[in-house]
């Protein structure tokens, strides 16, 4: 049973679902989605407020700017593809804190969040707004 309970809280210290990211967006935690994608893929549709460093870039110099104190959700297309989980390596190896979405952009517009971009198909998503 204890080896059961750590393997699920490991899987929770590590992952997060387009429900919990959205939440936690709107609640105002310190958390970035970061799109591991190559520059075309994030262009045409990323999620709101997302930045982009495809995973094949990030390294010391690339990553220089940004706060190591907020948590980045890396995301890629989805299932069928891993460029989320070796930018959460590649992330977690340069020092940051680091969780990877779960079903990626798919799934995130699946549960009817909107998208950004030049070719979005999720236009009436649920979109994340500030109120600050």
């Amino acid at each position: 049973m204890d080896l059961q309970i750590k393997h699920y809280e490991n899987k929770l210290a590590f992952e997060m679902d387009p429900s919990d990211l959205f939440e936690a967006m709107n609640s105002g935690e310190k958390i970035v989605p970061l799109d591991a994608r190559k520059a075309f893929g994030f262009e045409a549709e990323h999620i709101p407020l997302a930045i982009n460093i495809p995973h094949r870039e990030m390294n010391l110099e690339t990553t220089q700017h940004l706060d190591k104190d907020i948590l980045y959700v890396t995301y890629c297309d989805g299932i069928g593809c891993n460029a989320s989980t070796k930018g959460a390596l590649n992330m977690a190896r340069l020092g940051f804190k680091v969780k990877e979405l779960i079903g990626g952009i798919e799934w995130w517009k699946f549960d009817g969040y909107a998208t950004e971009g030049t070719q979005v198909t999720a236009e009436n998503g649920q979109k994340i707004q500030c109120a600050c």
